[in-house]
């Protein structure tokens, strides 16, 4: 197959960073799936309300930068599994608090540990200077 144009795919940066955040994201995907048979937006959000405790899934759509509608769905799956509990807001009956419930935490602290054993075999691919690199201009990428 011949190239019919110099613009190289393989080297556009959000092509690249798409890529890594696949190859990257599979050998976990099968830990939060096979474990527990949850979606990449479920385990999302499962991480969001344990790190931050009590959100609304609007904060959880802005911080995960997720779309509302997957986000909506992640809470109702977690939530039929019994992993987080929903709140109305007193002020505001239209918006409703999420937090995690024992089960769903206890489910967190299980994945955070198979989620800090991924990250150290990735780095493992990294010296420690790439790896500040990286982390940083990832970060600085991620700011809108």
């Amino acid at each position: 197959m011949t190239q019919k144009d110099d613009f190289d795919l393989r080297e556009f940066l959000p092509y690249l960073l798409n890529q890594a955040a696949e190859i990257s994201s599979q050998s976990f995907q099968r830990t939060y799936k096979g474990r527990y048979g949850m979606l990449r937006t479920e385990w999302r959000v499962l991480f969001h309300l344990a790190i931050y405790e009590r959100m609304t899934a609007k904060d959880i759509c802005e911080k995960a930068i997720m779309h509302k509608t997957k986000v909506s769905r992640a809470v109702q799956r977690l939530e039929q599994r019994r992993y987080l509990q929903r709140k109305p807001d007193e002020k505001d009956r239209r918006h409703e608090w999420l937090t995690l419930t024992s089960q769903g935490r206890a489910v967190y602290e299980d994945l955070r540990a198979h989620a800090q054993q991924h990250d150290q075999v990735l780095m493992q691919k990294l010296s420690t200077e790439e790896i500040t690199v990286l982390r940083r201009a990832l970060n600085a990428l991620s700011q809108p």
